[in-house]
């Protein structure tokens, strides 16, 4: 039996205080952080109450309200209140509201409090977002959120895992999204399931925006968590936002470590995707498939998946001097106030609202179905957000295509699902 361990591996033998773990193996595991949100976390706050707990260590545990805010109805103002009421009573100093809020997965990065090697949990599925700085992170339950705020633990089981190799760079007008979509794809929506997804090869040539993105929808192909190794532009990145990265903060998978497949991904073969309802797996490529001339009613460019500041250029870049096709609605919600800002001081707002866009105070919003941009009936939608199931965006008998800012922008122009260069 090989003592080799896979990056995931190692990080799950540190904080069990381990020598070595294999997959399938029960471990109980020290938390660094752990995150909910005006959704999750209120439930967690009732069960951590009717479990006659409190919170162990608060400056572990980070609150963000972004689903439905600022709140959009009577229900999810008390939802805020609870978790505002919550924070401040336990004295928790990461809680982030209206005005400093956004969208969580985007924020914490952002904040600084992501930290290489560490393991974090949160009560949101696409928590795996964090695995692109070289960290262990998933989504847990509202109760394993309890849990973890109470003692600091979570018990796990260590996922086995899938080698993903890049090959070559993005072509122009290919994003990380793409390649993401392209990997599901490749996997299915339950290719992964309970796995690690640990990427190697090329690294260096994605952007650390694209590779939050990818890490982001690996739980759409079931993933547990995804992870990037630190190289020097993540090591840059953290920097930015006041982490320094000490040599023991670089986890790297042992030569010989056990993977249960590999996929090998060229990069530099990949064209726009799209993936079509209701899957993230039902991928198609612009300029490769027919797709035929598919109909819009709007567009949504943003999400935790691709509201940063590059995604925010890129639509801009297609949309400037243009204008939005008569009977499409465009919705564009940067992910952080701090991404608004840099929008606004780059003039990208401006850009986007002479277009005929609206944009939003950071926001999940119309992702989840929640406000923002909800769907009628029959209508469609290009979203870059991270799922299209039935129902995801408003009515059932609506349609969700899934695709990067530049696909959306593009799209938000002609009026049905087109490729950049097509503006």
């Amino acid at each position: 039996m090989t003592t080799k361990m896979t990056a995931t591996q190692k990080i799950f033998a540190r904080h069990a205080g381990r020598d070595f773990v294999r997959a399938g193996e029960l471990v109980t595991a020290d938390v660094d952080l752990v995150l909910g949100n005006d959704i999750t976390a209120p439930v967690a706050i009732g069960e951590l109450r009717r479990a006659g707990g409190s919170v162990k260590y608060p400056d572990k545990v980070v609150l963000v309200l972004d689903h439905f805010v600022p709140a959009k109805d009577i229900k999810s103002a008390e939802q805020c209140k609870a978790v505002r009421d919550f924070a401040r009573e336990y004295g928790i100093k990461h809680f982030y509201d209206a005005g400093r809020s956004g969208i969580e997965h985007a924020l914490l990065p952002e904040l600084g409090l992501i930290r290489p090697a560490s393991l974090v949990v949160g009560a949101d599925s696409h928590t795996c977002t964090y695995g692109a700085l070289g960290c262990f992170s998933t989504g847990v339950g509202s109760t394993d959120m309890a849990a973890a705020m109470m003692s600091g633990k979570l018990w796990f089981k260590v996922p086995a895992a899938i080698k993903v190799t890049l090959r070559g760079a993005l072509p122009r007008y290919v994003t990380g999204k793409d390649a993401v979509l392209a990997l599901i794809g490749i996997l299915g929506v339950d290719g992964a399931t309970y796995k690690s997804l640990e990427f190697f090869g090329d690294v260096s040539s994605l952007s650390v925006e694209d590779r939050l993105t990818m890490c982001n929808m690996a739980v759409e192909c079931g993933a547990k968590n995804a992870f990037f190794p630190v190289d020097a532009a993540a090591e840059d990145y953290l920097r930015s936002r006041g982490v320094t990265v000490s040599d023991d903060d670089r986890i790297a998978a042992d030569e010989g470590a056990e993977y249960e497949r590999e996929v090998v991904l060229d990069l530099s073969s990949l064209a726009p995707a799209v993936a079509f309802p209701h899957l993230p797996s039902n991928v198609r490529f612009l300029g490769k498939d027919d797709i035929g001339k598919i109909r819009i009613d709007q567009v949504v460019i943003g999400s935790c998946t691709n509201g940063r500041i590059g995604d925010m250029r890129a639509a801009a870049g297609v949309m400037k001097g243009h204008k939005v096709a008569d009977g499409v609605r465009c919705i564009v919600i940067p992910a952080t106030p701090e991404v608004y800002s840099a929008c606004l001081d780059e003039g990208i707002i401006r850009i986007f609202t002479d277009a005929g866009a609206v944009v939003s105070t950071p926001t999940c919003g119309p992702c989840l179905g929640g406000y923002m941009g909800i769907l009628a009936a029959g209508e469609s939608a290009v979203a870059t957000t991270n799922r299209n199931f039935v129902g995801r965006m408003g009515s059932t008998e609506s349609k969700v295509y899934l695709a990067s800012p530049y696909v959306a922008a593009a799209s938000a122009l002609t009026g049905y699902i087109s490729a950049p260069w097509e503006v």
